[in-house]
């Protein structure tokens, strides 16, 4: 902490001046940021799975159990929109109905065929054996008309194979036709019954025993009664491990480099501001990302808070103090008494006694509040917080080994400027010869 001096009086006026000593000592750099508490695991409550193979994108959440409600496993938890479902299930059920009278009908033709076929073989077999008898029976009868006789059996005989093997070849049509229409009545009603699984599951059940928690959309919005959900995410809400939470928290773009895993937190509870926890980063995200409504990128830091605690629930806000780095025995002062002037110089205005000067600093690390001094200021000098009146033009007392570099550097861009001109003298003499 620093002590804050107000003087009375100053170079050009009577105004107050509020002054800080410079301090040195122990250094924390802290980033500080606000985060949203929530489970490290939890078990998701999902919706209808397989539904975007019907070209059903979203689904309207109709109803859901207040946020909170403690459940046990089976308990009904929300109830989806399944109207547009329904209509493509009604389809699916006429196709269904459609297969099971193709099917019925297929099998009574081919019952129909083979008995037709199976009564033309047994006639065709006793003409056969009439043929036979006829010729048994004419042994006595002319050559003529044993020959016709011989002839006539013959023929009955071939007739009798050839039927045998027309059989055959009608029985295998019909084995194959019905496996055609079996295989198309099993593919409808597979999509049927997944079809009835997929209605029944438009009222979710709770998975486990928990309390329900909101998800949250693309938007950062809790979804709940109204809110349209996704079906290649169909997460209706979470049951979450409330013995283990984190915090979630995003890093400004400058911030976030002075940020590692196993650094430790400070945390305090909006709700409960007597409370502190602590805890440590786990994950700092390697991608950043642009929050609704702001054009700074941050990045996602998760933060596991050390212990259990019964009182912690998910969304509740939390302060977070992430310590960075520890420095020991550096010097440092209020942020508010840094000034830059335009060519980046930056300078604080030391107070000296009754006088009071401009000082170049070399300024470290930072944190929220204060700046270690690397050079420019030694413990206990005084500085002010505010811009003095009346001290704008004044010239900065600037430090020896940057203001020797500062010079080098300018005679070199003196000295270059020379250079050239004679150089362009030299082209047009060169040009002109």
């Amino acid at each position: 902490m620093f002590g804050f001096f107000i003087f009375r009086g100053s170079k050009a006026s009577d105004s107050s001046e509020i002054v800080a000593s410079v301090k040195k000592g122990e250094f924390r750099v802290e980033v500080e940021t606000t985060g949203e508490l929530e489970a490290k695991n939890s078990v998701k409550i999902i919706g209808p799975t397989g539904v975007i193979q019907f070209q059903i994108w979203e689904v309207t959440l109709q109803k859901i159990v207040e946020e909170g409600t403690v459940v046990k496993k089976g308990d009904w938890v929300a109830t989806l929109d399944r109207s547009e479902f329904q209509t493509k299930y009604n389809q699916k059920k006429i196709d269904y109905e459609k297969a099971q009278s193709k099917f019925v009908q297929t099998q009574l033709d081919t019952t129909l065929l083979m008995r037709q076929s199976r009564d033309e073989l047994i006639n065709l077999k006793y003409g056969a054996e009439e043929k036979e008898i006829i010729l048994q029976q004419s042994k006595f009868e002319p050559p003529a008309t044993i020959k016709q006789a011989e002839i006539n059996l013959e023929k009955a005989q071939r007739a009798y194979q050839q039927a045998v093997e027309n059989n055959k070849i009608k029985k295998n049509q019909n084995i194959e036709k019905m496996r055609e229409v079996g295989a198309e009545l099993r593919k409808v009603q597979g999509d049927f019954d997944g079809m009835n699984k997929i209605l029944e599951s438009f009222n979710v059940l709770a998975p486990e025993d928990g309390m329900v928690i909101y998800t949250k959309g693309w938007d950062g919005k809790p979804v709940k009664e109204g809110s349209r959900i996704g079906m290649w995410e169909p997460t209706v809400a979470t049951l979450p491990d409330l013995t283990k939470m984190q915090s979630k928290t995003f890093v400004n773009e400058v911030d976030v480099r002075k940020v590692k895993p196993n650094q430790k937190v400070l945390i305090g509870l909006d709700s409960d501001p007597d409370k502190r926890l602590k805890g440590v980063v786990t994950k700092v995200a390697n991608v950043g990302e642009q929050k609704p409504n702001s054009d700074a990128k941050v990045f996602e830091v998760l933060i596991e808070i050390d212990g259990t605690d019964p009182t912690l629930r998910p969304s509740m806000t939390t302060s977070n103090k992430i310590v960075a780095e520890v420095l020991t025995d550096v010097v440092f002062i209020p942020l508010e008494s840094l000034h830059v002037q335009y060519d980046s110089i930056t300078y604080v205005f030391k107070k000296d006694g009754a006088s009071v000067s401009k000082q170049e600093v070399i300024v470290g690390e930072t944190n929220a509040n204060e700046a270690v001094v690397k050079t420019g200021l030694q413990a206990d000098e005084k500085v002010l917080l505010s811009f003095p009146t009346g001290m704008e033009n004044d010239k900065i007392s600037l430090l020896p080994e940057l203001n020797g570099k500062r010079r080098k550097k300018e005679e070199n861009e003196n000295e270059n400027t020379k250079a050239k001109p004679e150089a362009d003298t030299a082209k047009v003499i060169s040009k002109s010869n």
